[in-house]
């Protein structure tokens, strides 16, 4: 059985990667960044299940605005949780 141990500086690389890649989903070469996004770009972006974003705003950790039955979630928000602040 292997085992791995995860040091800072892996946690480290993987937040350099998450905030990239959500430079990346915001595609600035447009001009405009995206603003907001919806459950199913989040989920992918943080790579989590349906119901680990469903905890994230029930605890009040990620907040969202629900317009008829799509859930949005603010860029900066995320950014903000993936930076280790409070949204």
């Amino acid at each position: 059985m292997n085992v791995e141990i995860i040091t800072k500086e892996d946690l480290n690389q993987l937040e350099n990667k998450l905030l990239s890649a959500i430079k990346q989903l915001t595609n600035p070469e447009q001009g405009q960044a995206k603003q907001w996004l919806k459950s199913a770009e989040v989920r992918k972006l943080l790579n989590i299940s349906p119901g680990t974003l469903q905890n994230l705003r029930i605890n009040g950790t990620l907040c969202y605005t629900k317009i008829g039955g799509m859930m949005y979630y603010k860029l900066e928000d995320i950014t903000r949780l993936l930076e280790g602040g409070q949204s």
